[in-house]
Protein backbone atom coordinates (compact mmCIF):
# COMPACT_ATOMS: atom_id res chain seq x y z
CA UNK A 1 0.00 0.00 0.00
CA UNK A 2 0.83 3.67 -1.07
CA UNK A 3 2.16 6.02 2.15
CA UNK A 4 0.40 9.51 1.78
CA UNK A 5 2.92 12.42 1.53
CA UNK A 6 1.00 15.35 3.55
CA UNK A 7 1.17 18.65 1.74
CA UNK A 8 2.95 21.62 3.29
CA UNK A 9 0.00 23.63 3.68
CA UNK A 10 -1.59 20.57 6.07
CA UNK A 11 1.66 20.52 7.57
CA UNK A 12 0.77 24.37 8.56
CA UNK A 13 -2.63 23.36 10.15
CA UNK A 14 -0.73 21.09 12.58
CA UNK A 15 0.71 23.93 14.43
CA UNK A 16 -2.80 24.95 15.30
CA UNK A 17 -3.98 24.71 19.02
CA UNK A 18 -7.24 21.98 19.42
CA UNK A 19 -9.73 22.88 21.73
CA UNK A 20 -12.88 20.82 22.47
CA UNK A 21 -15.21 23.86 20.30
CA UNK A 22 -12.29 25.13 18.55
CA UNK A 23 -9.24 25.16 16.63
CA UNK A 24 -6.56 28.09 15.89
CA UNK A 25 -3.95 30.46 17.59
CA UNK A 26 -3.56 33.75 18.76
CA UNK A 27 -0.41 34.96 18.35
CA UNK A 28 0.27 38.98 18.85
CA UNK A 29 3.19 40.97 18.44
CA UNK A 30 2.75 43.97 21.59
CA UNK A 31 4.88 46.50 22.62
CA UNK A 32 4.52 49.05 25.90
CA UNK A 33 7.07 51.57 27.07
CA UNK A 34 8.14 52.56 30.67
CA UNK A 35 5.74 55.37 32.17
CA UNK A 36 7.42 58.77 31.26
CA UNK A 37 9.64 56.65 28.97
CA UNK A 38 12.46 56.72 31.88
CA UNK A 39 15.17 54.19 31.30
CA UNK A 40 14.46 51.87 33.65
CA UNK A 41 15.89 48.75 32.55
CA UNK A 42 19.42 50.23 31.12
CA UNK A 43 21.17 48.44 33.97
CA UNK A 44 21.68 44.60 33.23
CA UNK A 45 20.32 44.10 36.68
CA UNK A 46 17.12 45.66 36.07
CA UNK A 47 16.48 44.12 32.39
CA UNK A 48 17.11 40.57 34.11
CA UNK A 49 15.03 41.17 36.30
CA UNK A 50 12.02 42.50 34.25
CA UNK A 51 12.76 40.22 31.96
CA UNK A 52 12.24 37.19 34.93
CA UNK A 53 8.90 38.90 36.10
CA UNK A 54 7.26 39.27 32.47
CA UNK A 55 8.15 35.28 32.29
CA UNK A 56 6.64 34.57 35.22
CA UNK A 57 3.60 36.69 34.77
CA UNK A 58 3.01 34.96 31.36
CA UNK A 59 3.55 31.78 32.44
CA UNK A 60 1.56 31.69 35.42
CA UNK A 61 -1.47 33.09 33.43
CA UNK A 62 -0.92 30.22 30.31
CA UNK A 63 0.43 33.00 28.07
CA UNK A 64 3.31 31.61 26.12
CA UNK A 65 6.16 33.88 25.27
CA UNK A 66 7.75 33.34 21.83
CA UNK A 67 10.35 35.98 21.72
CA UNK A 68 11.02 39.20 24.33
CA UNK A 69 13.10 41.87 23.65
CA UNK A 70 13.63 44.21 26.73
CA UNK A 71 14.78 48.04 25.92
CA UNK A 72 15.40 50.70 28.35
CA UNK A 73 12.48 51.99 28.02
CA UNK A 74 10.46 50.01 26.42
CA UNK A 75 9.54 46.44 26.01
CA UNK A 76 8.52 44.35 22.77
CA UNK A 77 7.38 40.87 23.19
CA UNK A 78 5.50 37.88 20.55
CA UNK A 79 2.94 36.04 22.88
CA UNK A 80 0.44 32.87 21.92
CA UNK A 81 -2.64 32.40 24.26
CA UNK A 82 -6.21 31.16 23.95
CA UNK A 83 -9.07 32.49 22.30
CA UNK A 84 -10.92 32.54 25.32
CA UNK A 85 -9.10 35.51 26.02
CA UNK A 86 -8.55 38.82 24.69
CA UNK A 87 -5.42 41.14 23.65
CA UNK A 88 -6.24 43.84 26.35
CA UNK A 89 -6.69 41.65 29.11
CA UNK A 90 -3.34 39.48 27.97
CA UNK A 91 -1.60 43.50 28.33
CA UNK A 92 -3.23 43.80 31.41
CA UNK A 93 -1.99 40.99 32.90
CA UNK A 94 1.49 41.44 31.98
CA UNK A 95 2.13 44.59 32.74
CA UNK A 96 0.08 44.84 36.01
CA UNK A 97 1.65 41.24 37.11
CA UNK A 98 5.35 42.23 36.22
CA UNK A 99 5.52 45.96 37.33
CA UNK A 100 4.08 43.91 41.19
CA UNK A 101 7.17 42.27 40.91
CA UNK A 102 9.66 44.39 39.29
CA UNK A 103 9.03 46.41 42.53
CA UNK A 104 8.52 43.75 44.78
CA UNK A 105 12.42 42.69 44.02
CA UNK A 106 13.58 45.97 43.45
CA UNK A 107 12.00 48.34 45.92
CA UNK A 108 14.74 51.49 45.82
CA UNK A 109 13.55 51.56 42.26
CA UNK A 110 9.73 52.27 43.68
CA UNK A 111 11.02 55.82 44.67
CA UNK A 112 10.41 57.19 40.48
CA UNK A 113 7.23 55.38 40.51
CA UNK A 114 5.37 56.29 44.18
CA UNK A 115 1.96 55.24 43.16
CA UNK A 116 3.67 52.05 41.49
CA UNK A 117 2.73 52.85 37.86
CA UNK A 118 5.84 51.22 36.28
CA UNK A 119 4.11 51.38 32.98
CA UNK A 120 2.46 53.85 30.82
CA UNK A 121 -0.95 53.73 29.70
CA UNK A 122 -0.60 53.25 26.08
CA UNK A 123 0.70 50.20 24.13
CA UNK A 124 0.67 48.57 20.59
CA UNK A 125 -0.77 45.35 19.43
CA UNK A 126 -0.93 43.51 16.13
CA UNK A 127 -1.59 40.17 15.11
CA UNK A 128 0.99 37.23 13.70
CA UNK A 129 0.77 35.00 11.70
CA UNK A 130 3.06 31.79 11.05
CA UNK A 131 3.99 33.30 7.45
CA UNK A 132 5.49 36.60 9.86
CA UNK A 133 6.14 34.99 12.57
CA UNK A 134 10.04 34.49 11.58
CA UNK A 135 10.57 38.38 10.02
CA UNK A 136 8.74 39.75 13.61
CA UNK A 137 11.46 37.59 15.63
CA UNK A 138 13.86 39.12 13.91
CA UNK A 139 11.95 42.47 14.29
CA UNK A 140 12.04 41.64 18.06
CA UNK A 141 16.01 40.32 18.86
CA UNK A 142 17.23 43.07 16.83
CA UNK A 143 15.50 46.15 18.56
CA UNK A 144 18.82 46.84 20.57
CA UNK A 145 20.74 47.21 17.13
CA UNK A 146 18.19 49.39 15.85
CA UNK A 147 18.09 51.38 18.64
CA UNK A 148 21.69 51.29 19.65
CA UNK A 149 21.70 50.00 22.96
CA UNK A 150 24.58 49.50 25.30
CA UNK A 151 23.15 48.24 29.05
CA UNK A 152 25.20 49.48 32.18
CA UNK A 153 26.60 46.34 34.39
Amino acid sequence: MEQLQLSESYQEIIKYKRNSHSVGVSMYHLEWCTKYRYKMFGKLKYKNLITACLRQAANKNKIKLIELGVEPEHVHCIVEFKFSITVARVLQLLKGISARLFFQFAEKTRLRYPRGHLWSRGNFASSVGFVQLDVVKEYVKKQSEHHGTVFIE
